[in-house]
């Protein structure tokens, strides 16, 4: 049966067709969305794993018990994998092993633009690239084949707009794979040094293999043009552009595998046209190589490797001329994103900011209170660099600025990677200030369970982390938990703790507002006799609260009935403000 699919979801798809049996991942834009697929598949075990390096090693020990496995993450999560990825490259695998990995060009919602075909050259594992949804379905299904048949790990690459994007597929019945048997073989699978010299030089013959392979693998194709003045190599979303921009003109050469990519069927694409284009996101991956094999090709110098590509920028660069855009006749002011209405994290920032304080911060959505009016956050590097920065930072002060910074960590990113430099903490005594943001979800990425939730991936009930024993357990002696929407309580204890001579953790705990089981008080009225235009309201930042002609006016579709800006308010203009 056709129908319109998700990229991200026709990954699902391949995987249940495919005869996949176990996913671990960690949910990371752009990638999430394939896992909680995934797991509507009752043929498939799905979870969440703690972090990215932990669904690793949990999918490989799912495929070294014969079973075929997938784990899924962002870019920047390969990073937090990488230890067991590149020892996995050695080992093999017994059941296939998919690493399922989602670049996001343009950083709509990452700190950086990774490049994920880097890591499968330096790892020495093959990577597939799709470039829609049935290619998705298609590629993974192919991906198990040649997992197994090469004996490695492999990697499928998705990027922003392919993973998020809706093309035309076609369903299949699920293939049922038997387990296969697992059979003790240390040389293979125990990477002690003497071992993992014999596994070296099968990786590289491995790679010779997979090269020979691509040169007339189905999904490295060509596809002929009427004009040869110019010949085009391409690869995963940059095709489609191409494609939408010059139809058949221009030969084309589209390349599913990026790695390891073909010489022969390189070459010989070149000898058909005059020069050779590659058009790729990013770094110039198949440019580099296209010279390193003798061909001479133009690539990034025509499109540099910022940012991401569309049709408009192709032909652009390209010399077509682009479909010309309509101004609007008003100049639209700017709407950065802020925290939502409600947002248990908002007073909190207030808080802060108000106290002139250094904050270290981490990723998720709470990475937000670093934007105007709240501005309150002093850095953000990658998942749980905030409680390791607070220790390295007050240390190389001598202590001068323990009274006056401090970490701001989620509950979910602190079980991802904050628990360690915690640990670090406690371990080496810096007197530093450690606050957990408890959302009771993870919210970033869209209320995924963690295991601080109570609940796994399925909804199913699941041991539950108590954040303060687990704080008090490493050596953390003082813990306190907040309620976020007090404003006198937050700025109390913030205070308290940092006048303390010893490391110390502050929980500040409500739910996320935008949870579906969460009630909420309701808006607020306001008393516009008794407001005086101060504005003291509007240094929360909330989308709820604007100021019109003068006077307060609160957005009822919006407001949750929090308290916080009534809290800021010294003239009772915020009236039946319940507790919340």
């Amino acid at each position: 049966m056709k129908k319109l699919m998700l990229g991200n979801e026709a990954v699902a798809r391949g995987l249940y067709e495919a005869g996949c049996s176990f996913v671990s991942s960690y949910p990371g834009t752009p990638s999430t969305e394939i896992t909680e697929y995934a797991a509507k598949y009752n043929e498939i075990y799905a979870e969440w794993a703690p972090n990215e390096k932990v669904a690793l090693e949990t999918a490989f020990g799912a495929s070294l018990a014969g079973k075929r496995s997938f784990c899924g993450m962002k870019h920047v999560g390969v990073n937090v994998a990488a230890d067991p990825l590149f020892t996995v490259a050695y080992t093999g695998v017994n059941g296939g092993l998919i690493i399922g990995v989602a670049d996001d060009p343009g950083m709509h919602s990452s700190q950086n633009e990774q490049d994920s075909r880097h890591y499968a050259i330096a790892s020495k594992i093959p990577m597939l690239e799709p470039s829609d949804s049935a290619e998705s379905i298609a590629f993974v299904k192919e991906a198990f084949e040649i997992s197994e048949k090469f004996d490695t790990p492999i990697f499928i690459k998705m990027c922003t707009r392919v993973a998020h994007s809706q093309s035309v597929i076609e369903e299949s019945d699920r293939l049922e794979i038997a387990q296969k048997e697992y059979v003790k073989n240390g040389e293979k699978y125990i990477m002690m040094p003497g071992n993992a010299k014999k596994r070296h030089p099968i990786v590289e013959k491995r790679t010779l293999d997979l090269i020979a392979y691509a040169e007339t693998a189905w999904f490295n194709r060509i596809e002929e043009g009427n004009d040869n003045t110019v010949g085009i190599i391409t690869s995963s979303t940059s095709y489609q552009y191409v494609k939408e921009v010059f139809g058949d003109k221009y030969p084309v050469l589209k390349l599913g595998m990026i790695n390891p990519l073909p010489v022969n069927k390189i070459k010989d694409f070149a000898k058909t046209v005059k020069n050779v284009i590659v058009v790729e996101e990013l770094d110039g991956i198949i440019e580099t190589h296209c010279k390193n094999i003798g061909v001479n090709v133009l690539g990034k110098e025509i499109f540099g490797n910022i940012g991401e590509f569309s049709q408009n920028l192709v032909a652009e660069k390209l010399g077509v001329e682009a479909p010309k855009g309509k101004a609007l006749s008003e100049n639209v002011p700017m709407r950065p994103p802020v925290m939502c209405a409600g947002c248990p994290h908002r007073g909190l920032f207030y808080t802060l900011k108000k106290n002139k304080l250094t904050v270290m911060g981490d990723i998720g959505c709470y990475t937000l209170g670093a934007v105007a009016p709240l501005t309150a956050i002093d850095s953000t590097i990658c998942m749980g660099a905030s409680v390791s920065s607070i220790h390295g930072f007050n240390k190389a002060n001598d202590g001068a600025t323990d009274k006056n910074t401090v970490a701001v960590i989620g509950d979910s990113t602190f079980m991802h990677s904050g628990v360690t430099g915690l640990i670090n903490i406690a371990y080496n005594g810096s007197n530093s200030t450690v606050i957990i943001l408890d959302n009771s979800i993870t919210g970033m990425t869209g209320h995924q369970q963690n295991p601080t939730t109570g609940y796994n991936l399925k909804g199913d009930p699941a041991s539950k982390i108590d954040l303060e024993a687990l704080c008090r357990s490493v050596g953390i002696n003082s813990v306190r938990v907040v309620d976020p929407y007090n404003l006198a309580e937050c700025d109390a204890v913030i205070k308290e703790e940092l006048q303390k001579d010893e490391p110390s953790v502050i929980i500040s705990r409500r739910p996320c507002a935008l949870l579906k089981y969460v009630k909420h008080a309701g808006p607020i009225k306001v008393n516009t006799d008794k407001c005086i235009g101060c504005k003291s309201c509007m240094r929360i930042g909330c989308p709820a609260v604007s100021i019109i002609d003068g006077k307060v006016k609160i957005d009822n579709t919006l407001c949750t009935g929090c308290g916080v800006c009534a809290q800021m308010c010294k003239f009772d203009v915020f009236e039946n403000v319940k507790e919340a």
